[in-house]
């Protein structure tokens, strides 16, 4: 049985998509982490930001952050098909530590929070 791991992938649309485009690109990319037994715990949209520097001849993109808990071999063909999506300008994938992970709920119960009083 392998081990299941919290995520935090962000990704960067093209700000020239429709909206309906970002929401089925989302959905796909739904589809594929509970294709790999994992699920989406939330789903973070950040809007139209502008970029530090010009990517791709463009100045500003719509960016969402997602925090998911999957297997790591089932991320290989999501980070593929979001290399390979037109609407996609950038995605980061990084793995959480699992302290940070269990402060956000994520992975088993999260830490009691400090006694303010």
């Amino acid at each position: 049985m392998r081990s299941m791991r919290a995520y935090e992938l962000m990704i960067i649309f093209d700000a020239d998509v429709e909206d309906s485009s970002v929401q089925d690109a989302l959905a796909l990319v739904g589809q594929q982490v509970e294709a790999g037994n994992g699920t989406i715990v939330k789903t973070d949209l950040w809007g139209r930001r502008r970029f530090a520097y010009e990517i791709n001849h463009k100045f500003e993109g719509i960016y969402v952050v997602l925090e998911l808990v999957t297997e790591a071999p089932s991320l290989e063909d999501l980070e593929r098909s979001l290399r390979l999506a037109d609407e996609v300008v950038r995605h980061k994938l990084m793995r959480l530590p699992d302290k940070e992970a269990a402060r956000r709920g994520l992975m088993g119960e999260a830490p009691a929070p400090a006694d303010a009083g």
